[in-house]
This record gives C-alpha cells, structure tokens and sequence, in this order.
C-alpha cells in the first residue's frame, strides 16, 4: 500500500476572507496532479482546508458582529463551494476547529513538552499582527514596516512557551542539503531550497508557540490559559487529517483504525504551497516532527507570487479576481487549465484579463478545439458520422503525437504545468498541420482510397491528446469522448492507457457513430 499511495496537500487557507485566484492557483494545481496520479494507478489522499484561528479572525468576526465561529462557518462555506464549482476532488476538508485537529495539536505538543523541547520564557519583540507571526527587525523594510502590510509591528511582550528550534539548526541543514540522508526532505524549486539553506545557516532561534491573550485557538495541554499560536496550530492539520491523534467521547472513530490511517498515508509525498510560507514548512514544520519523532514529509514545492495587471492583488485597489469570475468568462474547465498553464508554476508571474483571454483563444479554441470540430466535421461529411477503419497504409501521425506527449510524465513529476501544457499544444498543431499537409477535403474529392486510414489517424491522436488533457479539462474530455462514439468513461480509458498501455483505438473504434458536441471553446473578445 505505501509504495501504491500518494499524499498530497495544499496549504490550509486562512479564513480571514472568500477564496480568490490565488488559493485557486494552488488548489487547481493539486487536483491536476491528483487525478494524474489516480489516472497513473496510484491510490491518492488530496488534502485542503481552512485556517480558523487567531487575531485576524477574531477581528474580522468583531466587525461582521459575529462569533468566531459563526464568522469562520460562513467563510468555509465559501471555500467549500469554490472548490466544488472548480471540479476539485479533495480526498478530505480539514479545519482546524474540528475535534480531531484539536486532539492531534494537543497530542503533538504534549509530547513535545513531555520531550524537553517546550520551555516557558518571556517574550519581547516585534510582532505582525497582519501576519500573525514574531518579525525581527531585519525583516522590516526601510520604513521600519512589514513589508507585506505596509504597517509597523508593534512592540510586544508576553509569557510565552517556546519550542527549541535552535536545537535542530544542523540536522535541518543536512536533511534538506544531502540527498542520501534517510530523512531527505526534497525542497523545491532549487533557488528556494538555496534560499532556505542560506538562512539557516545563519543560525536558528528558539520561537514561541503560545499566547496568552488570545482565546480563539486551541489550549495548552499543560496550560490551559494558553493557547497555541496559530501557525503551530495550522501546521499540524497534515496529520490530524490522517489519523494522528485520539478523539475522546463515545461518538470518536475507533482509535485503531484512525492508527491504521496514519501508519497508511503519513508521511506526506508533497505540500503544495505559496513561497511566503515555506520557511514554515521547510523548517518549523520538519523540527517539530523530528522534536516529536514522527517522520518527515518527502517533498515541499513552493509555486511564485503573481501580480494583476503588474500590481499587487489588493481589495483596496480592486483588482481582486475570484474563481466564479474566472468561471462565468471562460467556463470550468478552461479555468482550469490557463490558471496554471500562463506562466512556470515555480515562478512569479503577471496575470491579466487579457492574457488569460489570449491563451484560452489560442491554446484553446483556435488550435485544441478546432481540431475537434475540424476531425468530427470531416468524419460527418465524408464517412457519414462513421468513424473509417485503419489500414496499413495510415501515417504515422500516432508514433509522432505520442512521442511529443512522452515529455509529459516527467513535467509532471517537476510540477511544470506549463510544459505540459506546451507538449499538449505542440501534439495538437502537430495533427493540425498533417491535416493541412493532406489536404482530406482534396482527397474527398478526387475519391482518394487514403482519405479513411489518414481519418482514421486524426481521431485516434486525437483521442490520445485528449487522455492527456483528462486531468485538466476532465468534464470537456468526457464530452469529446463521448463525440467519438467511446462507451468507456475517458477515466477509466485513460487509466488503461497510463497503466497498461491500451491504445486509444481500444475505445474510439472503427464503425462507431461520432456526435456533435457543439462548440467547446467559442472564441472570446477581450
């Protein structure tokens, strides 16, 4: 079973306000590669959900003249919907106000503090409450402000319990550095992980992981007059997702199978995330595992920030894109696929109405979908809706698509959806110009006996293309199959053709009728 399963997450979003472009971009992303890994036979566990605690949450319920809860339920519910709407397949929603996430934080910190590794001091410094986090002054910009909130952190000084992060500076070093360790943390993009070593070699402070004024989150075990600060909270939803930890109470899951669970799906194959906060992931997160003694996640890839039109994304400025306008313009599925086909998903990158439109046009409705419509016509028009049969005179148009698309698995496996998105594109324009080069309408009309095997060839690469698109456009590519006459789910094809090297020409056979799906990709005006 655990070489067959793959762990996924995204980062729990923090409920401060409804999903936008950016929590898509990295949910979209996990889904991909969810329903590729499930298409390629593995048995997957996709992870999202939501961040509920702290002072930003208790503020935005004070001016909504709601609870804490109250405020947060309606809030998720909005995440919730958004992912539906988007096609996601989470395996599991996790929040961290569930009981279960309250009795893996409270287990793990137990046993922290039981190890030695959580001391009661107090603190003094410099704290964000936009960020929600300890700040020191050399993250401030030449203002003396944060430099994600425009504000200055004010100055503040608490009983805390901190954790001995410093105790964990080298072992982090050799972990993430050296690809022999047992524990390999792999830290991705490269230029990320060189930057996550660099400042680790500076040296490691001691943090705190409690506050006592604060009563939204979850108490101490052993000190309820505090409670966990939020990060430490939110981190630890990866494995109260899994099974880490008991639940009390008659109505609990049975305690072995939450076990058996965990034994199953931890440790996780990759988080998925945004890079401002991957210093949590890629260092606070793994010395806590390793204070506790629960083993290591596999792989953190942390995606580029993107900008709207050349300007930061900001309520202020209002150029806040949300998914269900991304919908409403472009559809579900196109949706899915320009989010994160614009630009190198380890990149930063610029996002605009204009740009979006420009792909969907090109990629989409001139090129992939004027091959659907151009091979469905020609096939109603000379084979009366049938598709011919192959012969051994066909090109060898199959050999060559496949062999541009057999990039694909390895980008995969990198996280580069825009070259996936590149090789499908070029395997698309490929047909196009073999179309062209043939000339079918020319053969119609001089009665050429080539005309059925080069049809032939165009739905069958065609076809091949489109298992390819399956985890990005997964209900269009259920619409283009069913076009050509396959009774087979394209799912369940393409998880033939990915495990067991079935053809495509298994399920779009010769003799069977095509339907007209209409037009998938209507071009849109900017």
């Amino acid at each position: 079973m655990k070489s067959n399963r793959f762990y996924l997450t995204t980062p729990i979003y923090y409920v401060n306000d409804y999903p936008h472009i950016g929590h898509a971009y990295t949910t979209i992303a996990a889904d991909i590669l969810s329903r590729w890994s499930r298409l390629n036979g593995k048995n997957v566990f996709f992870l999202t959900g939501t961040d509920e605690h702290g002072a930003k949450i208790c503020d935005a319920a004070q001016k909504n003249n709601q609870t804490p809860l109250a405020f947060c339920d309606g809030i998720v519910e909005g995440f919730r919907s958004a992912w539906k709407n988007l096609a996601i397949e989470n395996t599991d929603f996790i929040r961290t106000t569930e009981k279960r996430h309250e009795a893996a934080v409270q287990k793990l910190l137990s046993v922290l503090h039981e190890k030695g590794f959580i001391y009661n001091n107090t603190y003094k410094g410099l704290y964000c409450v936009g960020c929600e986090k300890f700040i020191s002054e050399t993250d401030l910009d030449d203002t003396g402000c944060c430099p994600d909130h425009r504000q200055k952190p004010a100055h503040h000084e608490e009983e805390n319990y901190f954790f001995k992060l410093s105790a964990f500076q080298q072992q982090l070093i050799d972990i993430i550095s050296d690809e022999k360790h047992p524990q390999h943390i792999v830290v991705l993009p490269r230029e990320r992980r060189n930057e996550i070593l660099g400042k680790l070699k500076q040296g490691l402070d001691d943090i705190s992981i409690s506050r006592i004024a604060l009563t939204w989150g979850i108490p101490l075990p052993f000190d309820a007059k505090q409670t966990a600060y939020v990060w430490v909270d939110a981190l630890i939803n990866y494995i109260s997702a899994v099974g880490y930890g008991e639940l009390p109470g008659a109505d609990s899951p049975d305690a072995a199978q939450r076990i058996n669970d965990f034994n199953t799906w931890w440790p996780a194959d990759l988080h998925l995330m945004a890079k401002d906060i991957l210093w949590f992931h890629s260092v606070i997160w793994p010395a806590m595992l390793l204070a506790a003694g629960v083993a290591l996640p596999k792989k953190i890839f942390a995606h580029g920030f993107f900008t709207i039109d050349g300007n930061k994304m900001s309520k202020t400025i209002g150029n806040v894109i949300r998914p269900d306008q991304l919908i409403e313009k472009f559809g579900v599925d196109a949706t899915r696929y320009l989010t994160v086909s614009l630009f190198p998903f380890g990149s930063d990158g610029d996002i605009s109405w204009d740009a979006l439109t420009d792909k969907y046009n090109v990629d989409l409705a001139n090129n992939f979908g004027n091959l659907i419509s151009r091979t469905l016509s020609m096939t109603q028009k000379y084979f009366s809706g049938t598709i011919p049969p192959a012969t051994d005179s066909a090109p060898d148009l199959i050999d060559r698509v496949a062999k541009i698309l057999a990039d694909v698995p390895g980008a995969v496996d990198a996280l580069e959806f825009h070259k996936i998105a590149d090789r499908i594109q070029c395997a698309v324009t490929l047909v196009n110009q073999q179309i062209e080069q043939d000339a079918p309408w020319k053969m119609a009309k001089e009665a050429n006996q080539r005309l059925g095997a080069a049809m032939n060839s165009y739905l069958q690469t065609t076809a091949l293309i489109t298992l390819y698109l399956v985890p990005f456009m997964p209900s269009i590519c259920q619409k283009i199959w069913e076009s050509f006459g396959a009774v087979e789910p394209v799912a369940t094809a393409a998880h033939a053709y990915f495990t067991a090297s079935v053809p495509p020409t298994t399920f779009v056979r010769s003799g069977a009728g095509i339907l007209n799906p209409g037009i998938l990709f209507p071009r849109i005006q900017k």
